[in-house]
Order: structure tokens, then sequence, then C-alpha cells
């Protein structure tokens, strides 16, 4: 707590919640995410909400168009605690939905518009979906009846304003109990089922209260949602952080950086939360040297190493910028760790310190915690952390202890409380015996000229066990290749021990492959080596 001192952090105590679990919460609290976006809706009413592609919603606007939704889906038979499917990309559209089942006490499964036919229908199925609403083109991917029985509504987005229209009745506010499941987050699935995270609505408002105190959220804050709404990332950091505050989301259908430049520009955007990137790219484009983007105060980011370089350069073209490193999970409904404010260039290998009610411990394969600065598991507690997965007690007893979520990352904690992550258990190398963290090369190739993004993987070998290979993906493709790869490789060894060096490479034309989550998919890069 002491690194959050000078942070506006609310009274905090410890409650027994969820049955084995003792926690740190925030004393005063919403009571849901509906809660938190009628307060909004009672002080802002006049306020944008929404903004997209320069059309604009205020609170008052969009409460209203979440109230005739609802009023539509209980006319049709969804009530409380059934799954809704929402197969929505970024548009206004997947807010008022999320609105209206947040208000009738449904749950909202939103899933990324990359899923296909097969993900969806499993997803559908193990949950037990009644529901799925969806984007028009998308309609081609909807489960057949057959395969998912009890998915009995099929809705295009196209309908919602002839739904909306009709003159149902107005149902009420669903009771809701904090612990109350509010959203299904299906985890990215990189090998075997995807699990369905549990998302309360404690867990929502905890990481909500964490990043408007953590990032010193204001009501006049506009937020870019950039990634994926149906993202933990998109649902939690951005449109729950917004509705507590009171701020409005600005809607980005599609990232495009020199696009993206412009609309920050132009909509006065004060805060974003992005891959490491899309911040390479906005620097990489013409607009970011001629556009104004003096209001944006705060760039948030997560899921990979931010380039030392990177860091310097946003630095000194934005001064007014606040980067600021944060470490999450779907499991931990977004944020764990986060950098204070002004702290992030001095410790650039770090994801910060535990939030305020998070707990971090790392742990070695006994289930003992190691020392400061010694290398184990991350585990996870606190009221962010999910009670488990959906109809999978398997999957929910072999990574859960207590109240605490096993991440599977591999890292550390310093005497000062700073965490540092360095790999993924399943994704170290082991070239001869000498271990590898894939993150510690991945990051040195970032700091190479140019280059967007990059991937560290094991090259089995016969004799070695396995050898260093990377993917590389730089912003303009070069002439000489072998002179290109030759120059990469020195930027290495001078940086890197002799058995950490890449000793092959693929140079991509595009971007490297992710999942529906937006996580590297590794596995399958190790199959085309």
């Amino acid at each position: 707590m002491s690194h959050w001192q000078d942070f506006p952090v609310p009274p905090m105590r410890h409650e027994a919640l969820n049955g084995d679990r003792v926690v740190r919460c925030f004393a005063e609290r919403p009571t849901s995410l509906y809660a938190m976006f009628e307060h909004a809706r009672a002080t802002r009413a006049s306020h944008d909400a929404i903004v997209c592609e320069g059309r604009r919603w205020s609170y008052a606007q969009t409460g209203d168009a979440g109230d005739r939704l609802a009023s539509a889906f209980a006319a049709r038979g969804i009530a409380r605690g059934d799954r809704v499917l929402i197969l929505i990309g970024n548009r206004p559209e997947f807010l008022f939905v999320l609105l209206a089942l947040q208000r009738i006490g449904a749950i909202a499964v939103p899933v990324g518009i990359r899923e296909q036919r097969p993900g969806l229908t499993y997803i559908a199925s193990q949950c037990g979906a009644k529901a799925i609403v969806h984007d028009d083109v998308l309609a081609d991917r909807v489960p057949e009846a057959a395969d998912a029985p009890d998915l009995e509504q099929r809705i295009a987005v196209s309908l919602l304003a002839a739904l909306a229209a009709e003159p149902n009745t107005m149902p009420d506010v669903a009771s809701t109990v904090e612990t109350d499941v509010a959203a299904i987050l299906y985890t990215s699935g990189t090998t075997g089922f995807p699990k369905g995270a549990l998302l309360t609505h404690l867990s929502i408002v905890h990481s909500s209260l964490h990043f408007q105190a953590c990032m010193r959220l204001q009501p006049d804050d506009r937020s870019a949602l950039a990634v994926p709404a149906s993202h933990v990332t998109g649902l939690v950091a951005i449109i729950a952080a917004m509705w507590r505050v009171g701020g409005a989301v600005v809607i980005v259908p599609e990232f495009k950086a020199e696009a993206f430049v412009q609309l920050l520009a132009q909509e006065r955007v004060t805060h974003t939360l992005m891959v490491p990137a899309m911040y390479q790219l906005c620097l990489l484009s013409d607009a970011f040297a001629r556009e104004d983007l003096s209001r944006w105060r705060i760039g948030g980011y997560g899921g990979a190493p931010m380039p030392v370089t990177t860091i310097d350069t946003l630095t000194q073209r934005l001064p007014g910028l606040t980067l600021v490193n944060t470490y999450g999970a779907t499991e931990t409904t977004s944020p764990t760790t986060m950098i204070p404010a002004g702290l992030t260039r001095a410790h650039a290998d770090s994801v910060g310190v535990p939030l305020p009610a998070a707990e971090v411990r790392v742990m070695d394969d006994e289930g003992r915690e190691v020392p400061p600065g010694e290398t184990g598991e991350i585990w996870i507690g606190g009221p962010m952390v999910v009670p488990g997965y959906w109809n999978n007690p398997e999957a929910t007893a072999a990574s859960f202890t207590a109240g605490f979520w096993h991440s599977g990352d591999l890292g550390s904690i310093d005497a000062q409380g700073f965490v540092r992550v360095f790999d993924r258990k399943k994704d170290m190398l082991n070239r001869g015996g000498y271990k590898i963290y894939s993150v510690e090369v991945e990051n040195v190739l970032m700091g190479f000229g140019g280059m967007v993004e990059a991937a560290v993987v094991g090259k089995p070998c016969p004799v070695l066990g396995e050898r260093v290979h990377a993917f590389v993906y730089p912003s303009v493709q070069p002439d000489d290749l072998p002179a290109a790869e030759a120059a990469l490789r020195r930027h290495c060894e001078e940086r890197l021990a002799d058995y950490k060096v890449p000793e092959s490479f693929t140079w991509s034309t595009e971007p490297l492959p992710r999942n529906a989550n937006g996580k590297l998919m590794k596995r399958l890069m190790r199959t085309r080596i």
C-alpha cells in the first residue's frame, strides 16, 4: 500500500468472501456494474457516454437505449441468470446490449469477432447460452440449432432498433448480489478447450476502482476503445472504468495507426490502454508528428514489455503523457499490478507493484513462497480474482488454491515490491541446460530500429534440446535481408549472453499470429519451424 499512499485510494478493510477467501476490499463501493452506469447516468446525463465515427450518445441517451433493449429482451423470455452471447465488434450496440443484460440480471458472454463457428458452438453449449446477439456479417458463424439446442434466440444487430421500438413493459432493475456473475469471458484456448472465467460484479467493481484511483481517472476523461470490447481490457479497463467515473468511451471500430492518431486529436482523447505494438505503430505514422495530442495524459499498456526506446521516444515527443505498465489476466478481471505514475522509465523491466486490493505471491513447484528476488510462479489473490470457471470444477480446482489463481507466469518480486514477469512456464526455453526467458530476448529484439513485433520460441535440436528462434515483424521489410539479419544478430550479441542470441529468424511480412484475445500464438509458431 505504501506505493499508493499519494493516490486517491478509498478506505479499505478485510472481508470474508466466496467461502474460502478473506480479502482486502474497498470499504465503500458500488454494488454492481449496472449501478456504476446508473450513477453516471444520474450525474452526467448530458455528457458524452459513447462516441463512434462522428456520432455521440449522452449518458441519458445510452441509458434509454439500454432500457428499451432490456424491455425487448425480457419480452422474449431472457431473464436473470440467463447467458447471452455477444458477438459484436467495436460499435455502440455492444455497449447497449451489455447494459440491457445488466439491467435484467442476465449474464453477458462477450466473444471476440475472430471466433469461428466451432468455437462459438463450444462456448454456447458449454455455458448453456439462451441467446446470441451478433453482427449481421457474422450470421454464418452462429451455431446451428442441432449443435446448441439451448440457443433459443438468434438476434442480428440490424434488428435491435426495431426490437427496442416495440411497446413492451419496462422490467425492474434486477436485484443483484455483488458476488453474482455479471459476465463470462472465455480464456484464450491456446491449448485445449477455452474455460469460462466468472467475472462477478465484485471483481469488475474493484478493478474499476483500481483504475479510477491508480490512474487518477476523472469525469472528463475520454478513453479510446482500440482493443476489442469483448476482451477483459476493453470490457473492464475501458468500458467499466469510464462508467465508473462518467467518462466517454471513444470507440475505434478498427485500429489503423494513421486514422487512430487523428481520432485521438479530434476527440481530445485523454486515456488509452493498448499493447506496446500499437504505440509503436502510432509513432511510425505520419499523423503523430502533425496532430495535437496534448490532451492525451495516460497511456496504459500491457500484454508485453514496452521497449525502452519506445518509452523514451513517447516521453520526448509527448511530455504530458504518463505511460503506465499494467499486468493482469481474464482471471484477475484485468489489473493486478501497475506502475505508479512517474516510475515507468526507472522500472522499465517491471510490471509494477500490486494494486491496493491485490495480493501477489511467488511460489515454487511445491506451493511454497520463495524469497524476494527469486523466480517462481506468480499466484494472485484479491477481490478482483474470479471465483472459478463456469461449470468446470476440475479446471477450477487445478488453477485456484484458497482463492489464489495460479497465473502460469514465471516471475519475481523484489524487496521494494516491484513485480517482474519473465515468461510463461510453458514458453521458457532450455538450451543445453541453460534456461532462457523468451521475454528477455524479445525485449532486445524490440530495441532494434523499426521493429513492430517479435516473438521467441524454441526450435527443436537433437543435441541441445532447443535452440533460440525469433519471429520478427518490422515496419518496413529490408531490401537486403541477409544484411539486416546480420545487423539484428549483432544487436543481440552486444546485449545478451551468447546462448540467448537467436540462431535463426523468420521475417514476417504481416503481424504475428494472435488468438481471439490478442495473445501471441507461440504454439502455432513452433509448428511452422
